[in-house]
């Protein structure tokens, strides 16, 4: 893998950047690979270890070797600044992975597994938070944060491109949490929110020259124009959002870019341009993160470089607001949802866990389940954006019936009662591929498709058939 030669001498003079080194780790073009378990989905690692598609998978702690046997993946080092990510020693194939989809890991690269660092060190995060991952999509970041805050708080994962806004909903449907809203907006859209977000996180899009060794054909795309180019988008992103946040709230700016100008000299604008206060994080020596000191204003930054810890290319930088004024609820119009009828509700019920942490509420025939701590939140933010996502679809009511969406079995609050059939791996994959399944089983009407105890979707049991009701969009299109 051949660099640029006016890429190596950007770099030139970076902290902790060794060309020799850096160009080295390159050639050799080695694939990183690493995953982050969903905690709400793995009830437990016991002895360190965490088996997986009937023992395909496996943990191996510090005390205890890999497994030797080649049919297995041997996961043989936690990422050390990520309380749920792991290491592969090799990478499978995630799609034919029925726990994949399920939802019980994310694919994450490790180094942006880093913000769980960042948010630990900047937030109390017992508190009921509002927070929102501006530019979320595929997902990552925005699973990561679901996983940390507190079931009180709320997360609005936004992407302002269309095109990848599905994949996000789809993988924010995967983590199965009720209080999480997707949008689709632009960053200036986020003005009409002002004073309202507790943290925002802003993965900037970038350059990409951290992600060369995983994607060498972006290597051609890389220029000094592109990065500057950059530079002024993200600015003008910072700046748009800015004003959504409440006084003493946190900014969070990453990118996978090696690149000054969209890292350091952004933290020098931000401080220049927005008079934020720069914060300075604690990064355990052993794990070789580089500290990276803007020249204007000694803004601190973290930077990740792949000869030096186990990762991609990564920069983060945490950042607090230092004015603002109180977030006051204004009055809405109009609700765009309705109360359910006690008829509607008591149906409804009958498919859900028996808790009081949510709000059952329909939109038309559609019933809807939303975090209680934040129906007005949902209805205020309802009012301002393009909502795409909005806690969990349970299902629509039909002829007092309720006739289950998808959301509700990938959910955490769907009813353990309700009856499901645990099937093969070769019936799961079927069921992905949204082909024929044999239920095996004397069932019949709407049952829940699960793999290892874990859920994948709906079946409808018939007399002579098993009607399969997976997510088109999402089914598996090719087979081993």
């Amino acid at each position: 893998m051949q660099l640029p030669e006016k890429f190596i001498a950007s770099l030139t003079g970076i902290k902790g950047f060794d060309k020799e080194a850096f160009e080295k780790v390159h050639l050799a073009q080695e694939q990183v690979t690493s995953i982050r378990l969903n905690p709400a989905k793995v009830s437990s690692m016991e002895n360190g270890e965490w088996s997986m598609v009937n023992r395909q998978w496996s943990i191996a702690s510090d005390e205890k070797p890999a497994p030797s046997d080649s049919s297995l993946f041997a996961i043989h080092q936690k990422v050390p600044w990520a309380t749920h990510g792991y290491y592969l020693s090799e990478r499978p194939s995630f799609t034919f992975d029925p726990l994949f989809h399920a939802g019980v890991y994310y694919v994450q690269e490790a180094s942006s597994m880093f913000l769980e660092q960042v948010l630990k060190q900047t937030t109390d995060l017992s508190k009921p938070l509002r927070v929102l991952d501006l530019c979320a999509a595929p997902g990552g970041k925005s699973t990561l944060l679901q996983s940390i805050i507190s079931t009180e708080s709320l997360l609005v994962s936004n992407e302002v491109i269309k095109t990848r806004v599905n994949i996000l909903t789809e993988n924010i449907t995967k983590w199965g949490s009720a209080n999480v809203m997707v949008t689709n907006n632009d960053p200036k859209d986020f003005e009409r929110l002002e004073n309202y977000f507790d943290v925002i996180v802003v993965d900037a899009p970038c350059s990409g020259s951290g992600l060369f060794r995983r994607e060498p054909e972006a290597i051609q795309e890389w220029s000094e124009d592109n990065v500057a180019l950059c530079s002024q988008r993200q600015q003008r992103i910072v700046a748009d959002v800015w004003a959504s946040l409440k006084e003493n709230g946190i900014l969070i700016y990453s990118t996978c870019s090696y690149s000054k100008k969209e890292d350091e000299d952004i933290n020098d604008w931000i401080v220049d341009t927005l008079n934020a206060e720069s914060i300075k994080l604690n990064a355990n020596s052993e794990w070789n993160i580089t500290e990276a000191i803007s020249d204007k204003h000694g803004c601190y930054g973290y930077r990740f470089f792949p000869d030096k810890t186990l990762g991609e290319g990564f920069f983060i930088a945490a950042f607090r607001k230092t004015e603002g004024s109180e977030f006051i609820f204004p009055k809405l119009k109009k609700n765009a949802f309705e109360k359910l009828s006690k008829k509607e509700e008591t149906i409804a019920k009958e498919w859900l866990a028996n808790n009081n942490d949510y709000s059952l509420l329909k939109k038309e025939n559609s019933v809807y389940a939303l975090p209680a701590d934040h129906v007005n939140d949902i209805q205020f933010i309802q009012s301002s954006l393009y909502i795409k996502k909005a806690g969990i679809l349970t299902g629509k009511l039909v002829h007092d019936e309720l006739i289950p969406e998808h959301e509700l079995a990938m959910s955490l609050i769907i009813n353990d009662k309700i009856q499901a059939v645990d099937l093969s791996e070769n019936n799961a994959i079927n069921f992905l591929s949204k082909e024929e399944v044999n239920a095996g089983t004397s069932v019949k009407g709407w049952t829940l498709a699960k793999y290892n105890n874990h859920n994948l979707g709906w079946m409808k049991v018939l007399q002579n058939r098993v009607n399969n009701y997976y997510p088109s969009a999402w089914r598996i299109l090719k087979r081993k």
